[in-house]
């Protein structure tokens, strides 16, 4: 459920209300000494988070970001010795 904002259009009180979004939207400044009516606000809005399995950060990196991450893993490998075996 969101939260949505509200502002007074008599005394201009600014307050933030936790309704499902079924709900009717409020009319009555809740101030005991105003009897404005309210206007509901355009909010930014939470920022869109996928969460759960399936759901990865690098899921949607770009291509150069995933050449750059390659060949810095690949500079950071270990090289591999190769030992030459003398026979006695």
């Amino acid at each position: 459920m969101p939260n949505y904002d509200y502002q007074c259009q008599k005394c201009d009180h600014v307050f933030e209300v936790f309704q499902s979004m079924s709900d009717a939207k409020l009319t009555d400044c809740p101030q005991e000494t105003c009897d404005g009516s309210v206007k509901r606000l355009l909010g930014t809005g939470a920022g869109l988070i996928f969460k759960g399995s399936g759901f990865y950060e690098t899921d949607y990196r770009s291509d150069s970001y995933k050449k750059g991450e390659k060949k810095a893993a690949e500079a950071s490998k270990p090289k591999e010795k190769k030992e030459s075996q003398s026979k006695d």
